[in-house]
């Protein structure tokens, strides 16, 4: 099962969480919905800013507990490898799994007019 090695910020970039999950557009709605859980208002942990996905869980535990370790610039400098500049991922989640659901079905129509074609 896919696991996800996550990093979400504050609007001031003051505090890098570091976690682990599951199902990371679940995850994010869990920290918009309780947006005061770890920090006051003006700390509110709300833009993801590094993910990883990671197959096994065994591997993202360990990458999870490397991660974690990390000193601020070794996270910065990890977050701006592949967002440098610290743009809120959750839009693009949120646009991929509504155009995943919202897709067309790509079966045409079956008509009942249809005649037979004779040779």
């Amino acid at each position: 099962m896919k696991r996800f090695i996550y990093i979400i910020t504050d609007r001031n970039r003051t505090n890098l969480h570091v976690g682990l999950c599951a199902d990371l557009l679940k995850t994010l709605e869990f920290y918009s919905q309780m947006p005061n859980l770890f920090f006051d208002n003006s700390r509110q942990l709300s833009r993801l800013v590094y993910f990883e996905e990671i197959n096994t869980e065994e591997q993202a535990v360990e990458r999870f507990k490397y991660v974690s370790t990390f000193t601020r610039p070794m996270k910065e400098k990890m977050i701006r490898a592949v967002n440098p500049d610290w743009i809120d991922l959750t839009v693009g989640l949120n646009a991929e799994r509504s155009a995943r659901f919202a897709r067309p079905q790509m079966r045409p129509a079956i008509s009942s007019n249809r005649r037979a074609v004779t040779v």
